[in-house]
């Protein structure tokens, strides 16, 4: 019975693949540069649910094994620069999406509103584009980041808090200061450089060009 459920939701959702283990194709991104932080914000209870996020059971990074290569490419660039990268989401499994679209049908769980979304209705995170039924996180070669200082491990000042839903979070916002929009500027410049597009609405997500799994979206879980 639990096989030929598997099989039904292949069926019925197109594009998606379920995989028990990490497919090939993907690597965990701190085997490829150690130096980059991680700190997954669906791992922990510091987003916008307020509760760790299904399918995240590990601090790990998985990317693309393109992705992660390029995305070493732009963290040994801020390195020159006194700077690294903190990975805050990368691959998102596809039950993980499923979780932020059974949270957003219950009108009554509002714990983090003043801190993630503040000047919109939660009813309307899907229609204003900041939450999707399917991500491109979930095809691999998405990430979430910022970056911070060497010396000090301090987090570059970026003007927002990830995850804000709000129009603070664009990348060419008017409310932040000019010094943030020029760390914005800079981290653009940085993933741009290494092959990577940013989303207008969120200065901290970026995904590669020429994606390898463009139309697929997997569902292994972070372990």
């Amino acid at each position: 019975m639990k096989r030929l459920l598997i099989l039904s939701i292949v069926v019925l959702l197109p594009g998606y693949v379920l995989f028990a283990q990490v497919p090939d194709g993907f690597v965990n991104v701190q085997d490829i540069d150690s130096m980059i932080r991680v700190e997954l914000r669906y791992f922990s209870t510091n987003n916008f649910l307020g509760k760790k996020v299904r399918g995240y059971k590990a601090n790990k990074a998985y990317l693309t094994k393109r992705a992660a290569k390029a995305l070493h490419m732009a963290h040994r660039r801020a390195w020159k620069l006194g700077m690294g990268i903190l990975i805050l989401d990368s691959y998102r499994p596809q039950q993980a999406v499923d979780h932020f679209v059974e949270w957003s049908k219950n009108p009554s769980d509002t714990l983090k509103k003043s801190e993630f979304y503040p000047e919109i209705k939660k009813s309307r995170l899907f229609q204003e584009g900041f939450i999707a039924s399917r991500s491109g996180h979930s095809r691999g070669s998405t990430v979430d980041l910022t970056l911070y200082y060497l010396e000090t491990g301090e987090v570059v000042d970026m003007g927002s808090r990830f995850d804000l839903f709000s129009d603070k979070s664009f990348h060419n916002s008017p409310i932040v200061t000019p010094e943030q929009l020029a760390n914005r500027s800079l981290l653009k410049q940085l993933m741009q450089n290494a092959g990577f597009r940013p989303y207008s609405k969120e200065w901290w997500h970026y995904t590669l060009n020429n994606e390898p799994f463009k139309d697929q979206y997997f569902n292994f879980e972070v372990k």
